[in-house]
C-alpha cells in the first residue's frame, strides 16, 4: 500500500460536476493498493497518517498532528501509484490490486482512518473519474509505502 500524503489548506474532489468530498486544513491522501496488501497494512498505515507530525507549532516547527490542528482527511483511491515504468513509455499497472481486492481494503482504510482520527473522513469514489483540487500547504508531501517499514 502506498500513500501520498499532502498537507493542505483545502482540498476537494468532484465527480460529474458534483463535489463528493471537501476539507479545510488537513491531509489529502492518495492511496494505491496492491494485491499483496492486507488489513495489517491498513491499520499500520492509518496510525502513521493520523500520527504524522507535520503541522507547525507556535515556534513554527513541524511538530503537530492532525488532532492538534483539528484537521481532516480527504482519501482518494489511485491505482496509478503502483505504475511500473521499467519498460518503454507506457506504464504497467500489473501491481495494482484488482477491484475485488482493492475495494474492501479501501473501505477498510476509510473506517480505520475515521476511527483513528476520531471523526468521519471525506472520500472520493473508487474507480470514478475524479477531479481533485487542492492547495498544498508548504508544500509538504510525504510518501509512505507499507512494504518499506524498516
Amino acid at each position: 500500500m502506498i500513500a501520498v500524503i499532502q498537507r493542505v489548506s483545502r482540498a476537494s474532489v468532484t465527480i460529474d460536476t458534483q463535489i463528493k468530498g471537501q476539507i479545510g486544513t488537513g491531509f489529502l491522501v492518495l492511496l494505491g493498493i496492491t494485491h499483496a496488501d492486507t488489513q495489517e497494512d491498513v491499520e499500520w498505515l492509518s496510525r502513521k497518517i493520523v500520527g504524522m507530525r507535520v503541522f507547525n507549532d507556535a515556534d513554527d516547527k513541524m511538530n503537530l498532528d492532525l488532532a492538534s490542528v483539528r484537521g481532516s482527511i480527504l482519501l482518494i483511491s489511485q491505482f496509478t501509484l503502483h505504475a511500473s515504468t521499467k519498460k518503454g513509455n507506457r506504464p504497467s499497472f500489473i501491481e495494482a490490486a484488482r477491484p475485488e481486492v482493492a475495494i474492501p481494503l479501501y473501505e477498510a482504510m476509510i473506517r480505520q482512518l475515521s476511527t483513528d482520527l476520531g471523526h468521519a473522513i471525506q472520500t472520493g469514489e473508487f474507480g470514478a473519474d475524479m477531479k481533485v483540487d487542492l492547495l498544498n500547504d508548504g508544500p509538504v508531501t510525504i510518501i509512505i509505502d507499507t512494504k518499506n517499514r524498516s
